[in-house]
């Protein structure tokens, strides 16, 4: 699907086009969401190069995520998406042209949807592709710090979680996806920081005194992040081993109670097993009193054994 966007007199204005259809002369923001091969053959009409596909758009060297060429910036960068209780981290391709803004993504993304509304209700005042491209990683560093937050309110819960062994399956699961969450986020702060930094040094000609002020303070904020993003690390890393200790105390009290079982009962045991030997002579073997006898021995040595582990504090 192929979008343009015009913003004029704060208005946007929206036209969708179609394979063959010319760009409008007003267009700020030219989106492709899913294009096909005729999208993409008709976006390499007008580009200098051939148009990255799915695969070009993942690559992770830097010479692939921030170039420059006849058409442009390009910029490849990692968005955050929320998805249920995870966090996923999707590509999107960026191209700085001098008319227009052009983004190349395979899946929707939240934080696009939300710079479109904001265009659409007039809380933003952009006039230049720059402008918009910043606005939308403004937009985006907002979010990882809010997710950063949310990662905070669950780890709260999950101390008191720790110590509940009903609870304990829940808590790996917990800590494992908020880790993983937590090195998504740090991923795409990371990969902000990189392209920010990039635009700064390689691009700078291009962008205005406001522009280069807006990344000055995106790159602090991040900056401001980055510890709040190891903390996290590290109190998930605490809570882990807090749990496997816990887990292991547990499952070590399950053992003390079979090892102290066996221990009472070897005595009795005993007893049993000398009683039931096969010889023919044997002094209590035709004693009318051999069998309460034994019986009343293989009780006192186990209820000896217990009492002889109480006082000693084992049990």
């Amino acid at each position: 699907m192929i979008t343009a966007y015009a913003y004029q007199d704060r208005q946007l204005v929206t036209t969708e086009l179609k394979v063959g259809d010319n760009v409008p002369e007003s267009t700020l923001w030219l989106d492709l969401l899913k294009p096909d091969d005729k999208e993409r053959d008709w976006l390499s009409s007008f580009s200098a190069e051939e148009v990255p596909d799915e695969e070009d758009i993942k690559e992770i060297e830097a010479s692939a995520r921030f170039y420059q060429n006849q058409d442009g910036l390009h910029i490849n960068s990692l968005f955050p998406q929320r998805v249920s209780s995870d966090v996923r981290a999707v590509n999107v391709s960026f191209n700085l042209r001098k008319a227009f803004l052009l983004t190349i993504r395979e899946e929707d993304v939240g934080l696009i949807r939300l710079l479109r509304n904001y265009l659409r209700l007039g809380r933003l005042d952009i006039t230049t592709p720059q402008g918009l491209l910043l606005e939308l990683f403004n937009l985006k560093v907002d979010y990882l710090s809010d997710l950063i937050e949310d990662v905070y309110s669950v780890l709260e819960n999950v101390g008191e979680q720790v110590f509940n062994d009903e609870e304990l399956d829940d808590v790996f699961k917990l800590i494992t996806l908020q880790e993983d969450s937590n090195g998504k986020i740090r991923l795409s702060l990371l990969d902000t920081q990189r392209s920010l930094r990039y635009m700064q040094r390689y691009y700078r000609e291009s962008l205005s005194d406001e522009n280069l002020k807006d990344i000055r303070e995106m790159l602090s904020d991040i900056e401001s992040l980055m510890p709040h993003s190891q903390f996290i690390f590290d109190k998930l890393q605490f809570l882990l081993d807090a749990a496997m200790g816990f887990s292991g105390l547990q499952q070590n009290k399950i053992i003390k109670i079979f090892s102290v079982s066996a221990v009472v009962f070897l005595p009795p045991t005993l007893i049993a097993s000398s009683y039931g030997m096969n010889f023919h002579i044997m002094p209590e073997l035709d004693w009318r009193l051999g069998y309460p006898m034994a019986v009343g021995l293989m009780l006192a040595s186990a209820a000896g054994t217990y009492f002889f582990f109480k006082r000693k504090g084992w049990l």
